[in-house]
């Protein structure tokens, strides 16, 4: 499943997140995958588009960062999906 991630940076602190990453890599536990992030320009918040079978592994990964970041995630479908998902459910 795809999963969106919503960072929230406690104190707007963008150093620390980016020190860790740069020691200790993104983190993430066997079955987690990366697809792609943005980020506020204000580095209030970042939006990351995760891939996982399953929500406990995201918590396993978020708990290595909660002192820096806090977490939200909202498992989503492409829109592509949405929309076969949606003619396909649609009564004739």
């Amino acid at each position: 499943m795809l999963v969106m991630v919503i960072e929230r940076f406690k104190n707007r602190d963008a150093d620390a997140i980016w020190k860790r990453y740069l020691e200790r890599g993104r983190m993430l536990p066997d079955g987690v995958s990366y697809v792609d992030s943005w980020v506020e320009p204000n580095y209030d918040r970042c939006f990351q588009l995760m891939e996982c079978a399953d929500l406990e592994l995201l918590k396993q990964w978020s708990a290595q960062w909660e002192d820096l970041v806090d977490f939200e995630f909202f498992p989503v479908l492409t829109s592509d999906a949405a929309w076969e998902k949606f003619t396909v459910d649609m009564p004739v």
